[in-house]
């Protein structure tokens, strides 16, 4: 049984649960991995990386650090405390087949640092949180979106397990991040539930 009733690839036998779970694993781990590979780099460069493709809020060659800001990290604790959620929920969108997983990290990546940009602080933001917080959005309220109990029983289970980090997204309570980035994907991911929803999916079926 899955856990989306709207399934975005064509039925056959590579679009079982059991292979998008093994490709989910695959990709979502081999993306990890880079981002360990880059703070390896990184670290050894004494973290000079970040201030050239680190995302400089309201500066023309920042709009470019979108691409690259989340592939970095401040430090390797940084990066660690990113890799255990972003695995599960990555995994977890995984599930739903490749163009939800594309777009929901790509919501999630290009929401994040739209909001940095516009409305980040004066210092350099790295990380990958933006994703984290856009894939457990996206997580928490497609369900909802789709009507799909079991996408709602996943995400209430998600959010009594996780639910905590959505105040990262709060100035007052996450001062010493960066809380636009946690907001920025967020929207981010809950535009991805909206914009791959079944119910809009057949409305736009039905106006055709």
């Amino acid at each position: 049984m899955t856990l989306d009733s709207s399934r975005d690839e064509r039925p056959g036998a590579g679009n079982t649960t059991a292979v998008r779970a093994r490709m989910g694993l695959l990709v979502v781990g081999s993306f990890v991995l880079l981002l360990y590979v880059i703070e390896i780099i990184n670290t050894v460069l004494f973290h000079s990386l970040n201030s050239t493709f680190g995302l400089r809020p309201r500066s023309p060659d920042g709009i470019v650090d979108i691409l690259t800001f989340p592939l970095l990290h401040a430090n390797l604790a940084h990066l660690i405390s990113n890799t255990l959620p972003l695995i599960i929920f990555g995994f977890l969108v995984f599930l739903s087949g490749r163009r939800v997983f594309i777009t929901a990290l790509a919501a999630s990546w290009l929401g994040s640092g739209a909001v940095v940009w516009l409305i980040g602080g004066f210092k350099v933001t790295v990380g990958a949180s933006g994703l984290v917080f856009g894939l457990f959005a996206f997580l928490l309220v497609r369900g909802f979106f789709n009507r799909n109990w079991w996408q709602i029983v996943l995400s209430v289970v998600l959010f009594m397990s996780y639910g905590g980090i959505l105040f990262g997204i709060l100035p007052t309570v996450a001062s010493f991040v960066s809380w636009q980035a946690h907001l920025g994907g967020a929207i981010g991911g809950v535009a991805a539930a909206l914009l791959l929803s079944t119910r809009r999916a057949g409305a736009l079926r039905a106006g055709r």
